[in-house]
């Protein structure tokens, strides 16, 4: 079974976060939600979410991908959190996937892994920063080799569909989105 890791860090994006971890749940991949720190984490919008495990617990685990919800500040705690840039660096190193939305690509771009990528976020975030050869691009969502990326809460469901797609399959992907009744 497939694994990801779901850091939450305080500020974390409420919708981005849930759809994230349902969506993924309902195709059968295994996700672990993690906080930077032992016990409950708030969400941006005021939504306290208790992880699964505290991000030090479960440092020795192997995912298959890591998907950072974005948010503010929670996508900056990402960014400045050692632990969340030496896993992303561990993971790109080992060939596996980092996963961003809204804000979170800026960790992506501390991790370096944004430079010479094509890659989206939420308006304002990623144009502000010297990441060398970066494209950027409007879509929803952008997938570049391992690294994924997405604009916000608006696109976290083809954000959290296409994770599917790439984790499982296309066919997974779309039980998964039949179920959900979106058209």
């Amino acid at each position: 079974m497939k694994s990801v890791l779901v850091p939450l860090a305080p500020g974390f994006e409420d919708l981005e976060a849930t759809t994230i971890v349902d969506l993924l749940r309902r195709a059968g991949i295994e996700v672990v939600t993690a906080g930077l720190h032992a016990g409950l984490v708030q969400g941006a919008r005021g939504m306290r979410v208790q992880p699964d495990a505290a991000l030090d617990d479960v440092l020795g685990r192997e995912f298959d991908m890591i998907a950072l919800p974005g948010g503010m500040p929670g996508a900056e705690h990402l960014k400045n959190d050692a632990r969340i840039q030496a896993l992303l660096k561990k993971m790109a190193g080992a060939g596996r996937y980092t996963a961003a939305i809204c804000a979170a690509p800026i960790a992506l771009a501390e991790a370096g892994l944004l430079d010479g990528k094509l890659a989206t976020s939420y308006p304002g975030f990623v144009e502000k920063l010297a990441i060398p050869g970066l494209r950027l691009s409007a879509d929803a969502v952008v997938v570049d080799g391992k690294v994924i990326t997405s604009r916000g809460p608006g696109t976290a469901m083809d954000f959290a569909l296409g994770l599917i797609e790439l984790l499982a399959d296309k066919a997974t992907r779309d039980q998964v989105e039949a179920g959900l009744v979106r058209a």
